[in-house]
């Protein structure tokens, strides 16, 4: 199948790879288009603008930043929808609220498209395997069109609703995630006066009730900033987890509802940015707040 991916960051890239793996023929476009490199070493082809990528392809894939992101790529003069996008299938998979999916959605059926959202669960690993949980939300329809190609890139694929409640989904599942790692950090404060290394102290920690999945995994991480050591590439930066927190607050104050604990995650966050930590992964903010945090 002839496919598109409009922004190839980190998650982009990594589901190129996995289309790439499957057989089909891709196009990518980024606003830097220097981050495509890797796709095109491998056969994808470059399109200069999202327009171009949309031109030849039956399947357009965005991954996009944010709601302005998506604008730019969508909306202006070069934009996909300058276009013509009759019968071809879009798939956003960027993580943003809901309205933007719901607001992108619209303009693409007006022009004669068919669109499902479906924000995922995983980090790059899990993206480039095919092993991401994917959230879609759209018409029975379009969700059918695009289930072949989806379930390609997800180990579990859910038709959540209309468009707008994967996007509503993928908030509250990443919340908790999010905020536990501030949480690992205050937990490791209490466990300081024990004396053990932290391999051990974290050996501990996987293996209780309150941990999540995710720990298990990256364990290793955890401990190698908590020892100083060198980190590994990024799975899942700390900017990206800030943009997720907003978003999360952001949404939550449309329904009225506040966020404290999402808040003062992203207090803690903003803090770890501001002081250079911006592009590393989320594991390291643990030991980055035992490092740094006030003591009155």
């Amino acid at each position: 199948m002839k496919i598109a991916i409009l922004g190839t960051g980190r998650m982009g890239s990594a589901m190129g790879e996995r289309l790439l793996d499957q057989g089909h023929t891709l196009t990518v476009w980024n606003r830097t288009a220097s981050k495509t490199s890797a796709l095109t070493a491998r056969g994808a082809t470059l399109a200069h603008t999202p327009a171009e990528a949309v031109k030849d392809s039956e399947v357009i894939i965005s991954v996009l930043t944010d709601a302005k992101a998506i604008d730019g790529a969508y909306l202006s003069d070069t934009g996909a929808l300058s276009s013509s996008v009759k019968g071809k299938l879009f798939i956003d998979m960027s993580t943003v609220r809901p309205q933007t999916g719901i607001d992108l959605g619209s303009k693409l059926k007006s022009a004669g498209a068919g669109f499902v959202e479906c924000p995922v669960g995983g980090t790059v690993g899990p993206a480039r395997d095919g092993k991401l949980l994917g959230l879609a939300g759209g018409s029975d329809e379009d969700f059918e069109k695009a289930k072949p190609i989806l379930t390609q890139m997800c180990r579990r694929l859910e038709h959540v609703g209309p468009v707008g409640s994967g996007a509503s989904l993928k908030l509250a599942i990443n919340l908790p995630l999010l905020v536990y790692w501030q949480a690992l950090g205050e937990a490791l404060s209490l466990a300081q006066k024990s004396g053990l290394k932290p391999e051990k102290i974290m050996d501990i920690l996987s293996d209780t009730s309150g941990t999540p999945a995710i720990l298990k995994m990256r364990t290793p991480a955890v401990v190698a900033a908590l020892e100083g050591k060198q980190a590994d590439a990024a799975h899942f930066n700390i900017d990206s987890i800030r943009k997720d927190l907003r978003t999360m607050v952001e949404e939550a104050d449309n329904l009225g509802y506040p966020l404290p604990t999402a808040n003062a995650a992203l207090e803690a966050f903003n803090s770890a940015s501001a002081a250079g930590l911006g592009d590393g992964d989320g594991t390291q903010l643990a030991a980055w707040w035992l490092k740094n945090a006030k003591r009155t």
